[in-house]
Protein backbone atom coordinates (compact mmCIF):
# COMPACT_ATOMS: atom_id res chain seq x y z
CA UNK A 1 0.00 0.00 0.00
CA UNK A 2 1.39 3.16 -0.94
CA UNK A 3 1.70 6.44 1.70
CA UNK A 4 -0.70 8.26 -0.08
CA UNK A 5 -3.41 5.54 0.14
CA UNK A 6 -2.52 5.09 3.61
CA UNK A 7 -3.32 8.83 4.60
CA UNK A 8 -6.64 8.48 2.92
CA UNK A 9 -7.52 5.32 4.23
CA UNK A 10 -6.58 6.79 7.41
CA UNK A 11 -8.52 9.96 6.90
CA UNK A 12 -11.35 8.28 5.89
CA UNK A 13 -11.12 6.06 8.96
CA UNK A 14 -11.09 9.85 10.95
CA UNK A 15 -14.26 11.00 9.14
CA UNK A 16 -16.40 7.88 9.94
CA UNK A 17 -15.17 8.15 13.43
CA UNK A 18 -16.66 11.64 13.99
CA UNK A 19 -20.42 10.63 12.11
CA UNK A 20 -22.81 9.46 14.23
CA UNK A 21 -22.79 5.77 14.35
CA UNK A 22 -26.83 5.69 13.19
CA UNK A 23 -26.64 8.09 10.69
CA UNK A 24 -23.19 5.41 9.48
CA UNK A 25 -25.57 2.49 9.65
CA UNK A 26 -28.51 4.70 7.61
CA UNK A 27 -26.28 5.89 5.09
CA UNK A 28 -24.56 2.10 4.37
CA UNK A 29 -28.16 0.82 3.98
CA UNK A 30 -29.55 3.18 1.35
CA UNK A 31 -25.74 2.71 -0.06
CA UNK A 32 -26.30 -1.14 -0.54
CA UNK A 33 -30.04 -0.67 -0.96
CA UNK A 34 -29.74 2.00 -3.85
CA UNK A 35 -29.05 -0.29 -6.62
CA UNK A 36 -31.85 -2.75 -5.78
CA UNK A 37 -34.65 -0.28 -5.99
CA UNK A 38 -33.03 0.99 -9.54
CA UNK A 39 -33.74 -2.56 -10.63
CA UNK A 40 -36.49 -3.30 -9.05
CA UNK A 41 -37.80 0.46 -10.97
CA UNK A 42 -36.43 -0.80 -13.90
CA UNK A 43 -38.08 -4.44 -13.91
CA UNK A 44 -41.82 -2.35 -13.05
CA UNK A 45 -41.19 -0.59 -16.21
CA UNK A 46 -40.72 -3.60 -18.16
CA UNK A 47 -43.59 -5.43 -17.00
CA UNK A 48 -45.81 -2.49 -17.57
CA UNK A 49 -44.57 -1.98 -21.26
CA UNK A 50 -45.00 -5.70 -21.61
CA UNK A 51 -48.23 -5.41 -20.50
CA UNK A 52 -49.15 -2.07 -23.22
CA UNK A 53 -48.68 -4.80 -26.35
CA UNK A 54 -50.74 -7.59 -24.68
CA UNK A 55 -53.69 -6.05 -23.55
CA UNK A 56 -53.60 -3.97 -26.95
CA UNK A 57 -53.40 -0.66 -25.70
CA UNK A 58 -50.31 -0.24 -28.22
CA UNK A 59 -51.48 0.01 -32.18
CA UNK A 60 -50.01 0.93 -35.33
CA UNK A 61 -52.25 2.05 -38.44
CA UNK A 62 -53.51 5.29 -39.38
CA UNK A 63 -55.03 7.39 -36.60
CA UNK A 64 -56.76 10.59 -36.06
CA UNK A 65 -56.05 12.09 -32.65
CA UNK A 66 -58.59 13.95 -29.73
CA UNK A 67 -56.24 17.01 -30.58
CA UNK A 68 -57.05 16.94 -34.74
CA UNK A 69 -53.54 15.16 -35.19
CA UNK A 70 -52.43 12.40 -37.70
CA UNK A 71 -50.45 9.23 -36.06
CA UNK A 72 -49.38 6.04 -37.10
CA UNK A 73 -49.53 5.07 -33.44
CA UNK A 74 -52.64 4.85 -30.72
CA UNK A 75 -52.16 4.24 -27.50
CA UNK A 76 -55.39 3.09 -25.42
CA UNK A 77 -54.38 3.46 -21.87
CA UNK A 78 -57.32 2.61 -20.07
CA UNK A 79 -56.54 -0.97 -21.37
CA UNK A 80 -53.56 -0.39 -18.58
CA UNK A 81 -55.21 1.82 -16.44
CA UNK A 82 -58.55 -0.14 -15.61
CA UNK A 83 -56.15 -3.50 -15.69
CA UNK A 84 -55.89 -4.98 -12.11
CA UNK A 85 -51.98 -5.75 -12.96
CA UNK A 86 -51.52 -2.34 -14.84
CA UNK A 87 -52.91 -0.10 -12.00
CA UNK A 88 -50.91 -1.30 -9.72
CA UNK A 89 -47.81 -1.14 -11.69
CA UNK A 90 -48.63 2.71 -12.78
CA UNK A 91 -49.64 3.24 -8.80
CA UNK A 92 -46.19 1.68 -7.57
CA UNK A 93 -43.69 3.43 -10.38
CA UNK A 94 -45.60 6.72 -9.94
CA UNK A 95 -44.88 6.50 -5.69
CA UNK A 96 -41.41 5.58 -6.73
CA UNK A 97 -41.38 8.79 -8.79
CA UNK A 98 -42.48 10.86 -6.18
CA UNK A 99 -40.77 9.30 -3.14
CA UNK A 100 -38.40 12.13 -2.21
CA UNK A 101 -41.25 14.83 -2.31
CA UNK A 102 -43.58 16.00 0.03
CA UNK A 103 -47.03 15.38 -1.52
CA UNK A 104 -50.22 16.57 -0.20
CA UNK A 105 -52.67 15.40 -2.84
CA UNK A 106 -52.89 13.71 -6.50
CA UNK A 107 -54.88 14.07 -8.93
CA UNK A 108 -55.97 15.59 -12.77
CA UNK A 109 -58.42 15.91 -15.44
CA UNK A 110 -61.12 13.40 -15.38
CA UNK A 111 -61.57 10.84 -17.48
CA UNK A 112 -57.63 9.78 -18.00
CA UNK A 113 -57.00 10.59 -14.95
CA UNK A 114 -59.28 8.73 -12.80
CA UNK A 115 -58.06 5.41 -12.61
CA UNK A 116 -54.09 6.47 -12.07
CA UNK A 117 -55.12 8.45 -8.95
CA UNK A 118 -57.00 5.66 -7.60
CA UNK A 119 -54.28 3.00 -7.97
CA UNK A 120 -51.99 5.50 -6.51
CA UNK A 121 -54.51 6.49 -3.66
CA UNK A 122 -55.48 3.11 -2.95
CA UNK A 123 -51.37 1.89 -2.60
CA UNK A 124 -50.59 5.22 -0.21
CA UNK A 125 -52.04 7.61 2.33
CA UNK A 126 -51.89 9.92 -0.46
CA UNK A 127 -55.12 12.00 -1.13
CA UNK A 128 -56.79 11.89 -4.39
CA UNK A 129 -58.70 14.49 -6.33
CA UNK A 130 -60.25 14.78 -10.28
CA UNK A 131 -60.76 18.27 -11.98
CA UNK A 132 -64.11 18.73 -13.76
CA UNK A 133 -63.76 19.87 -17.74
CA UNK A 134 -66.78 22.54 -16.48
CA UNK A 135 -67.92 23.06 -13.31
CA UNK A 136 -70.71 21.37 -11.88
CA UNK A 137 -74.07 23.14 -12.63
CA UNK A 138 -75.74 22.31 -9.42
CA UNK A 139 -74.72 22.25 -5.51
CA UNK A 140 -71.53 23.36 -4.63
CA UNK A 141 -70.57 24.12 -8.14
CA UNK A 142 -67.36 23.07 -7.76
CA UNK A 143 -64.49 22.15 -10.82
CA UNK A 144 -62.46 19.99 -8.06
CA UNK A 145 -64.14 17.30 -6.19
CA UNK A 146 -61.95 15.48 -3.43
CA UNK A 147 -59.39 16.25 -1.03
CA UNK A 148 -57.40 19.56 -1.76
CA UNK A 149 -56.18 22.69 -0.29
CA UNK A 150 -54.62 25.91 -0.48
CA UNK A 151 -50.61 25.72 0.01
CA UNK A 152 -50.78 21.98 -0.81
CA UNK A 153 -48.26 20.38 -3.02
CA UNK A 154 -49.61 18.31 -5.70
CA UNK A 155 -48.99 16.23 -8.16
CA UNK A 156 -51.07 16.07 -11.40
CA UNK A 157 -51.37 12.75 -13.38
CA UNK A 158 -52.50 11.66 -16.60
CA UNK A 159 -52.84 8.88 -18.89
CA UNK A 160 -51.40 9.88 -22.57
CA UNK A 161 -49.73 13.62 -23.21
CA UNK A 162 -50.03 14.80 -27.28
CA UNK A 163 -50.00 18.91 -26.76
CA UNK A 164 -50.56 19.09 -22.64
CA UNK A 165 -53.53 20.09 -23.28
CA UNK A 166 -55.38 18.01 -20.83
CA UNK A 167 -53.39 18.67 -17.84
CA UNK A 168 -53.04 22.07 -18.21
CA UNK A 169 -56.60 22.76 -17.68
CA UNK A 170 -55.91 20.29 -14.23
CA UNK A 171 -53.01 22.46 -13.80
CA UNK A 172 -54.80 25.83 -14.01
CA UNK A 173 -57.81 24.67 -11.81
CA UNK A 174 -55.16 23.50 -8.76
CA UNK A 175 -53.41 26.67 -8.83
CA UNK A 176 -56.69 28.95 -9.04
CA UNK A 177 -56.94 27.32 -5.05
CA UNK A 178 -53.88 28.25 -4.46
CA UNK A 179 -52.41 24.77 -4.36
CA UNK A 180 -48.86 24.26 -6.26
CA UNK A 181 -47.58 21.78 -8.56
CA UNK A 182 -44.32 19.94 -7.57
CA UNK A 183 -44.34 17.29 -10.35
CA UNK A 184 -46.43 16.54 -13.52
CA UNK A 185 -46.43 12.40 -14.68
CA UNK A 186 -47.96 10.93 -17.29
CA UNK A 187 -48.32 7.17 -18.61
CA UNK A 188 -47.29 8.14 -22.23
CA UNK A 189 -45.66 11.35 -23.69
CA UNK A 190 -46.39 11.24 -27.34
CA UNK A 191 -43.31 13.45 -27.56
CA UNK A 192 -45.91 15.97 -29.79
CA UNK A 193 -45.87 19.06 -27.50
CA UNK A 194 -46.06 18.02 -23.91
CA UNK A 195 -42.81 18.72 -22.32
CA UNK A 196 -42.50 22.50 -24.13
CA UNK A 197 -45.76 22.72 -22.58
CA UNK A 198 -44.63 21.58 -19.04
CA UNK A 199 -41.61 23.35 -19.26
CA UNK A 200 -42.52 25.37 -16.48
CA UNK A 201 -42.85 21.89 -14.03
CA UNK A 202 -41.23 18.77 -13.51
CA UNK A 203 -42.74 16.70 -16.02
CA UNK A 204 -41.66 13.27 -15.59
CA UNK A 205 -43.37 10.65 -18.08
CA UNK A 206 -43.17 6.92 -17.47
CA UNK A 207 -42.95 6.33 -21.29
CA UNK A 208 -42.14 8.37 -24.38
CA UNK A 209 -43.12 7.46 -27.63
CA UNK A 210 -40.06 6.42 -28.81
CA UNK A 211 -39.49 3.48 -25.71
CA UNK A 212 -42.79 2.04 -27.44
CA UNK A 213 -41.50 2.13 -31.34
Amino acid sequence: MTVEVKALAGRIMKTIKRINSSRLIIAIIITCLSPVNLIKSFSMKEELKKLLFETGAVKTGEFILSSGKKSNLYIDCRKITLHPKGAKLIGKIILDKIKDLKVNAIGGLTLGADPITSAVVTLSDIPGFIVRKKEKEHGTKQKIEGLIEKGWNVVIVEDVSTTGASALQAIEAVESIGAIVVKVISVVDREEGAAEAFKKYDFDPIFKKTDLL
